[in-house]
Order: C-alpha cells, then sequence, then structure tokens
C-alpha cells in the first residue's frame, strides 16, 4: 500500500487548500494508499539557519515539530504540498517547512527523499495563471533539485472566499482522480 503525505499550507481550515487537498488525499484513499494530513498551522516549525548540522550527524539542530515530520516524509511515496498564493508566493507556513528540507539534502538523508512523487495545489485569488508563477517556480525547482517527481498540478484561480472552490466541480472531479493516481 503506497503511503501518501498531505500538507495543508493555509493557516485555514476548511479554506480552497484544505478542501483541495483533502479531496485529492479522499481519491488516494480510494484506491487504498494510507494517508496522513498534516495542517501546518497547527505544528511549531522554525526556520533553517543554515548552520548544516544535519549534514554532520544526519541531525536537525532545531528542536521542534519538524523532527517528527521527517520520518513521516521519508516513509511516504508521495507528498501532498498544499498553499495559497500570498504576496505571489508560498505562505509563510509552507516556506518555512519546504527550507527544513535541508535536512534531505545532504548525502546521508537524500536517498530518503529522492525518487518520491509530489503533486502541488495552488489556489490564488486572481484570475490570472501569472500570479501563481513563481510559487509554481518555487515548488518545481526545489523538487527536482530534492530529485523528486511532480506528478501532477492544481491550479485554481479565482477562488479567495471559504469554500470558493465548491463551486468548481471539475477542479475537485481533477483533483480526486489526481490522489486515485497517487495511489
Amino acid at each position: 500500500m503506497n503511503k501518501v503525505l498531505a500538507v495543508v499550507g493555509s493557516p485555514r481550515r476548511n479554506g480552497n487548500t484544505h478542501i483541495l487537498v483533502s479531496k485529492i488525499a479522499e481519491g488516494a484513499r480510494a484506491k487504498g494508499a494510507g494517508v496522513e494530513e498534516l495542517f501546518l498551522g497547527d505544528l511549531t516549525i522554525t526556520e533553517c539557519d543554515g548552520c548544516h548540522r544535519c549534514w554532520q550527524d544526519s541531525v536537525c539542530s532545531k528542536n521542534d515539530d519538524m523532527l517528527g515530520i521527517y520520518p513521516k516524509i521519508s516513509q511516504s511515496d508521495a507528498l501532498i504540498l498544499g498553499t495559497p498564493v500570498y504576496w505571489y508566493g508560498p505562505t509563510g507556513l509552507m516556506k518555512l517547512f519546504i527550507d527544513r528540507f535541508v535536512y534531505f539534502n545532504c548525502p546521508q538523508n537524500r536517498d530518503e527523499i529522492k525518487g518520491k512523487s509530489a503533486v502541488i495545489v495552488v489556489p490564488f485569488e486572481e484570475e490570472t495563471f501569472e500570479t501563481a508563477r513563481l510559487v509554481i517556480e518555487f515548488f518545481e525547482k526545489s523538487l527536482a533539485y530534492l530529485e523528486m517527481k511532480l506528478v501532477g498540478k492544481i491550479l485554481v484561480p479565482g477562488v479567495s472566499d471559504r469554500g470558493d472552490v465548491l463551486q468548481k466541480p471539475e477542479i475537485l472531479k481533477q483533483a480526486y482522480e489526481l490522489g486515485q493516481s497517487l495511489a
């Protein structure tokens, strides 16, 4: 059975990002995958300060919730990464989370992430896809650098109010089907 780690990088519960990530997770579960959802807003994840202690002894120097998340990432087969666009970038929650992937960049931890599949979920208020370009590039470059496979994207313009995405059944279907393909 595949293991999927679904990460909600929005501070809003039941908002558009949460709904979309949950729909992908639902699709994966329907095909037998084990799915765990993380709400970054419920966790304490501090910034990476570039000390590279993880490169010295495979352990991060920060004593926060990320220490418990590293094994979840290592044991997963796929990641779902969801963030709305905030000021043309990911949320601060998601940026802190991804910054801490320095842990997986060191030689002794690299194989724990290399080759994993990932999908990204990016809802945003504006109507033009240009609004999300920097967020998409952020994920594409970060995941490629870690030799992960970006296997799907759900990009949803024109959603700002909580639950707006529920008015887009074609997008919800696409998200569900993407989840099924992860399993």
